[in-house]
């Protein structure tokens, strides 16, 4: 049986000014505004059972993950605070804070 209205809209309508005007979406550890690429990151892995997810930029996420194993992000749960007391956290967020939002980089891993 066919539908009566399309799920999506139709084509012909443009994005309205309050749809295109949005305020950008902020990252979770940076707190910077988001660029073009918004990553939604589980700060508590999903392998760990982690359901929500964060607004992230894609070279803070990795940050994140060649700092922290998955059992210390399930520690940390939710918590920036203490995720940005990490010295090295830390010292990548304050470096990062001037760059462009969808400024990338390469992160190397973190030597254990």
């Amino acid at each position: 049986m066919a539908r009566k209205h399309s799920k999506h809209g139709s084509y012909e309508d443009p994005p309205s000014e309050e749809e295109s005007s949005a305020e950008p979406v902020t990252c979770w550890l940076c707190s910077r505004p988001s660029g073009k690429t918004i990553v939604w990151h589980h700060p508590v892995p999903k392998s760990r059972g982690g359901r929500d997810v964060v607004p992230m930029h894609a070279i803070c996420q990795q940050t994140l993950i060649a700092n922290f194993t998955n059992a210390e992000l399930q520690r940390h749960g939710m918590d920036v605070e203490a995720l940005l007391a990490d010295p090295g956290v830390r010292k990548f967020v304050d470096w990062v804070k001037n760059k462009d939002p969808d400024f990338t980089a390469t992160i190397a891993k973190k030597q254990r």
